[in-house]
């Protein structure tokens, strides 16, 4: 329906002048701002210079007919329904019009009030369109790549290619520490592309347990394992028509890295438990924080699988080696934070803007997003001096020494403490901790889950 409250408007299109004026008096008198064509071209014009909600029209007239005009509105107003009238003897001329893109065809004599019904829901039917697509704006504008902040020689080059990569359908391997934007990258591709209309569906292959990953992917058929009570799709075939990203995938098993590459080439997805295959339709955008080329080297990461995704690789740098966004970055953050809370935004002296930049920001814009947001939470002046900022906690503080006397600490306590004191010496940041632990991050997942059923967290 047509926004605001004018009313729906109707294009009535026939060369019989008399039907055409008993229908669009009609429709007045149901509530629809109607108009008449005198014919396909006619009708046509007026399509091209006004905004109709629907068009009715007759399928076979002197002036152009109803097919012309068809095609024409689905290339010039494709949003607008089209009624098509027709005679018991143009049936199939009306069923190639229902394929052509037609809403819905009337044979002739027809009742007034089911022609009324029609347009009714034609109606209905524009209305969601729109609002669909204004959702879908609204969307592509929050992820967009609008919503990449920065103006550094670094960050230009990730739009660059961000654009570049948009419109195509090779896969793209987007590189960069924890807390960078890797997924905001791949979601402005996303958006910003030709698949902008499906569904981005992004899956983080570290959170999830090996075991269960391959039938998130792939899905899975009923019995196929203990729990599978029921058929299930996998996030591929979720992804149809649009966008798979696939974060972390630097911690993705050899097997499942074996069969992950055979889909790839096939394009053919076999859900656990079948042996039958079906084909997939969607992008494929990877990310990870680790150096896969080492990990090539190093054996636990497939070459070929390497060469499938990174056709496109794009590096996102390191807060610290864009230093000069962070101003804008702030900005940003607190504009954001303000409209979150219904209050007025904020501002840095130049101070504590000095003391942000000189940060060594470990967990890049993640952490400066934490940090301006706890601004924003505790902080009730206007004005954020430098005096208001958190204390900086280097990673490399000494653990603290254990007591030399009175009863040692069991070993599983020890591992506790330890595995405690590093993530809060790195802000909570468990890619980091799992690195200076030199363990899997999966792992410590479930250290913490086994805390948590011991009453020990």
């Amino acid at each position: 329906m047509a926004e605001g409250d004018r009313k729906p408007s109707v294009l009535v299109v026939d060369d019989e002048q008399e039907m055409c004026e008993l229908l669009v008096d009609f429709l007045g008198r149901a509530g629809y701002e109607a108009e008449g064509a005198r014919g396909g071209l006619e009708g046509l014009e007026k399509v091209r210079n006004g905004d109709f909600d629907v068009i009715v029209t007759d399928l076979r007239m002197r002036d152009g007919d109803g097919m012309d005009l068809l095609q024409g509105v689905r290339t010039d107003r494709p949003d607008v329904p089209v009624i098509i009238v027709t005679a018991f003897g143009s049936i199939d001329r009306a069923i190639e019009a229902m394929k052509a893109g037609a809403f819905y065809f009337v044979t002739k004599p027809f009742k007034m009030r089911e022609m009324e019904a029609l347009v009714a829901k034609a109606v209905d039917q524009r209305r969601l369109v729109l609002e669909n697509r204004r959702l879908r704006r609204e969307v592509g504008d929050r992820f967009g790549l609008q919503q990449m902040i920065g103006r550094s020689k670094a960050m230009r080059e990730v739009f660059r290619l961000v654009e570049l990569v948009a419109d195509s359908m090779s896969n793209v391997l987007i590189l960069g520490d924890s807390g960078t934007g890797k997924e905001l990258v791949a979601r402005a591709i996303h958006f910003g592309g030709r698949r902008a209309h499906g569904p981005f569906v992004p899956v983080n292959c570290s959170a999830i347990p090996e075991g269960l990953l391959e039938s998130e992917l792939f899905g899975h058929t009923r019995g196929a394992f203990t729990g599978a009570y029921t058929t299930r799709r996998g996030l591929f075939a979720e992804a149809t028509g649009g966008t798979l990203f696939l974060d972390e995938i630097g911690d993705l098993g050899m097997a499942l890295q074996a069969k992950l590459l055979r889909v790839l080439q096939d394009r053919e997805v076999r859900p656990v438990g079948s042996s039958k295959a079906s084909s997939v339709d969607c992008r494929v955008i990877a990310a990870t924080h680790r150096d896969l080329k080492a990990a090539v080297r190093e054996g636990t990461f497939r070459e070929d699988l390497y060469y499938r995704l990174s056709v496109i690789p794009i590096r996102v740098p390191p807060l610290a080696e864009r230093v000069e966004d962070i101003p804008m970055l702030v900005d940003h953050f607190l504009k954001q934070f303000a409209t979150r809370t219904g209050s007025e935004p904020r501002r840095l002296t130049p101070r504590a803007m000095d003391a942000l930049v000189r940060r060594p920001w470990e967990g890049n814009v993640r952490e400066l997003e934490n940090i301006v947001e706890r601004l924003v939470v505790l902080t009730h002046a206007d004005v954020i001096d430098e005096d208001d900022l958190p204390a900086h906690a280097p990673a490399e503080a000494s653990f603290a020494p254990w007591p030399t006397t009175g009863p040692l600490p069991p070993l599983r306590e020890v591992e506790r403490r330890y595995i405690l004191h590093v993530l809060l010496q790195t802000g909570g940041n468990k890619e980091r901790a799992a690195k200076i632990l030199g363990i899997n991050r999966r792992t410590l997942y479930r250290q913490r889950d086994r805390w948590a059923e011991r009453g020990e967290v």
